[in-house]
């Protein structure tokens, strides 16, 4: 296990469910090409902080890559509705955008 993921893994232990540490485990995870340890942090992150934006974006991302489209689609759909509510406007255009390439479906 490499040095920062460690660290990352001490730092959850000291802060259990706080969502910037489970998303960095998720993105570490996926640096390494630990596909299924990266998406067991997404979709925890995604159980206990459902209204972390930036999750979707990545979340969707890591299903394509899986070619898992149909669960792809709708990760970015229901992240913009969750952009929408928080009012962030740049994540919901980036997150428009990725559905638009893989789908001709953009409705929420």
């Amino acid at each position: 296990m490499s040095q920062r993921l460690e660290l990352l893994q001490q730092m959850l232990a000291s802060t259990p469910g706080d969502p910037f540490t489970l998303f960095a485990l998720a993105k570490e995870y996926e640096k390494t090409g630990d596909h299924e340890q990266a998406l067991g942090y997404y979709l925890r992150l995604y159980a206990e902080a459902p209204d972390y934006v930036g999750l979707y974006y990545h979340l969707g991302k890591l299903y394509e890559q899986l070619e898992r489209l149909d669960e792809a689609v709708a990760v970015y759909k229901q992240g913009r509705r969750v952009a929408r509510t928080a009012g962030d406007q740049h994540s919901y255009n980036e997150l428009s955008g990725a559905l638009i390439q893989i789908s001709d479906d953009t409705d929420d």
